[in-house]
């Protein structure tokens, strides 16, 4: 996006668009980087936004959480959608991973306990990696999104208490240890979600740049 067709008065500010404690943490680290942008909660501005997630891909249920939240506050955002792919499972759960244990109320601990029943008797290695789109709107701008990877296995054990979600139960063979087991700074070298902020900095530099 050419950056002349960016509105005038934005603000050099990036709102993250998630309510999850540990997905805000995260991002709140990987665009530490950005120099002289204000990262921003919703939080921060009273805002209580919650998306329905009904795209059948990673890279359009970010593109829906990025365009509310961007309508609501006027803002530039910034939103992801990730998810755990197991081939032993067909690429399950996917874009249903948060939402693996569709009972109201489920935690993380439920969701990686039916993983594995899901997995017992399969053959081992369970292998599987974690993938992430983050999407970032601009008013009046294009959408534009990038891609990041994580590969490893599906371990039988939890190890490891940092991070969250199937952290726990996700081996990385290049890391000899789990997500879990990383910290922040180790996980975020080679997590999916920090490739993908990555391969995401050149887009809001571009935005930024010269404000």
């Amino acid at each position: 996006m050419n950056k002349n067709e960016l509105p005038k008065k934005l603000k050099k500010q990036l709102l993250l668009a998630t309510n999850n404690a540990g997905k805000q943490k995260e991002l709140r680290y990987l665009l530490g980087m950005l120099s002289g942008v204000q990262l921003l909660l919703p939080q921060d501005l009273e805002l209580d936004l919650e998306v329905e997630e009904t795209a059948s891909t990673y890279a359009e249920n970010a593109e829906l959480k990025a365009a509310a939240f961007e309508r609501h506050t006027g803002l530039v955002v910034i939103a992801d959608d990730s998810g755990l792919e197991v081939d032993a499972l067909d690429g399950a759960p996917g874009i249903h991973s948060a939402r693996y244990v569709p009972r109201p109320g489920a935690s993380d601990a439920d969701r990686r306990a039916a993983l594995l029943a899901n997995l017992d008797g399969q053959p081992r290695p369970w292998t599987a990696r974690f993938r992430a789109w983050v999407v970032v709107a601009v008013p009046g701008g294009k959408i534009r999104g990038a891609e990041g990877i994580c590969e490893g296995e599906i371990i039988p054990e939890e190890r490891g208490e940092n991070g969250f979600g199937y952290d726990p139960i996700f081996w990385i063979p290049s890391a000899g240890h789990t997500m879990a087991e990383l910290t922040d700074e180790e996980k975020n070298a080679v997590s999916h979600r920090g490739n993908a902020i990555r391969a995401a900095l050149p887009i809001l530099r571009e935005i930024f740049e010269d404000w």
